[in-house]
């Protein structure tokens, strides 16, 4: 039997931006999300990524996690929105970021975009067969079910990832969803 290649996707810890509804920029987690990432429990061992912003690679830090930053698991760049209020954004081109997965109208990255290097990255991945776990951002996590669910991009906003949220995909010729039981 062949072997089950393991990724776990961890979601950083919660940050302002996150708590206030505004586009985020490279910021710290807050302290609420500081205690939360001290309140999980360890990860397997596994080659550690992180996204190259700080809010994951403090995340990844809080978990006792060192490893690289892979720039391929940065955040979904939102151009001129960076650091302002969601609901600033005038109504239709809101409506278009999310409805439309080729958007581009801030001036950076479509939701597309994400999926790709998403998808670039996880073959890289499979292709290493090394158990990995990377801490990212939610657009990233939402990219991966994506692409590992063959999912089109147009369901990229129903898919909600909290903070401190760990996903498990496994590999084995394609990508699969794994849930974890707790009890």
């Amino acid at each position: 039997m062949e072997k089950v290649l393991r990724v776990d996707l961890v979601s950083h810890g919660m940050t302002e931006a996150m708590r206030t509804a505004r586009f985020p920029v490279d910021e710290p987690l807050t302290e609420a999300g500081r205690r939360a990432v001290a309140a999980c429990g360890r990860l397997p061992v596994a080659r550690v990524l992180t996204a190259p912003e700080r809010r994951a690679i403090e995340t990844a830090a809080l978990l006792g996690l060192l490893g690289e930053a892979d720039d391929r698991l940065r955040d979904l760049d939102a151009g001129a929105w960076r650091g302002g209020e969601l609901l600033a954004v005038p109504r239709g081109e809101l409506y278009t970021w999310l409805t439309d997965p080729k958007f581009r109208g801030h001036g950076r990255e479509a939701v597309v975009d994400v999926i790709d290097r998403t998808r670039d990255w996880l073959t890289d991945i499979a292709s290493e067969g090394v158990p990995t776990i990377a801490v990212t951002h939610p657009a990233v996590i939402r990219a991966a079910l994506l692409v590992s669910l063959d999912a089109p991009p147009k369901s990229f906003w129903r898919i909600d990832i909290p903070p401190m949220c760990v996903t498990r995909l496994n590999y084995r010729h394609d990508w699969t969803l794994h849930f974890r039981a707790t009890v």
